[in-house]
């Protein structure tokens, strides 16, 4: 399977603004972002041309899509799905973004990026209502639970992120630290998800 395997902190520049890619370093001094505020390449700092409305559309889309870590196929999948479900296309899509697996595990402080979120699931170290999970992508159900599996209970990525992630400011979630789990409690609102992104331009984009 197509995978991205440059630098994510270029994603980052690229967008002028920070994704949360790169885990525990987007807190810190270290981030490019904060030094370099400017696109990547030898015309980053030189770039002044006025940006067409397609391409403020795409910046949008891109945004959304590195955010999350999707290919482009699998974004337009998500679209697609989104269009099919009652209420406005922009918010159901964060919404289905939102119950992706690999999401959830980041949002509970399981993972400190969903990078690393989609590679705990792949080596198999989460359940979801008791039964295992390897699949990233799976979207959860409201209730669902998620628990790390007993053997990998003492995995020092899993303590390390919950110990930056003091408590989880996301009311649609709540987690249990002592026994390592969480709960999926539901679908959240548009408005309650922290993604600096207006979808609606995605939705125009796709519109044409």
């Amino acid at each position: 399977m197509a995978r991205y395997t440059d630098s994510v902190c270029k994603l980052c520049r690229r967008e002028r603004q920070k994704l949360f890619l790169k885990g525990q370093k987007c807190y810190t001094e270290k981030c490019p972002v904060e030094n370099r505020s400017y696109p990547p390449g030898e015309h980053g700092l030189s770039r002044r041309s006025k940006v067409s409305e397609f391409g403020v559309q795409l910046r949008e889309k891109q945004k959304i899509k590195r955010s999350y870590g999707l290919l482009e196929t699998q974004f337009h999948n998500y679209f697609e799905k989104a269009i099919r479900q009652k209420g406005i296309t922009g918010e159901n899509l964060i919404k289905i973004l939102e119950r992706r697996f690999d999401n959830v595990v980041y949002r509970l402080g399981f993972a400190s990026s969903r990078k690393q979120a989609r590679q705990l699931i792949k080596h198999r170290h989460f359940l979801v209502n008791d039964k295992l999970v390897d699949v990233p992508s799976y979207l959860l159900s409201e209730g669902d639970i998620i628990k790390v599996k007993e053997k990998s209970k003492k995995l020092d990525a899993i303590h390390d992120s919950l110990k930056r992630m003091k408590e989880i400011p996301y009311a649609w979630l709540t987690t249990d630290k002592a026994s390592l789990s969480g709960t999926f409690l539901q679908v959240p609102q548009r408005s309650e998800v922290p993604l600096n992104a207006n979808e609606q331009l995605v939705v125009e984009l796709y519109s044409k």
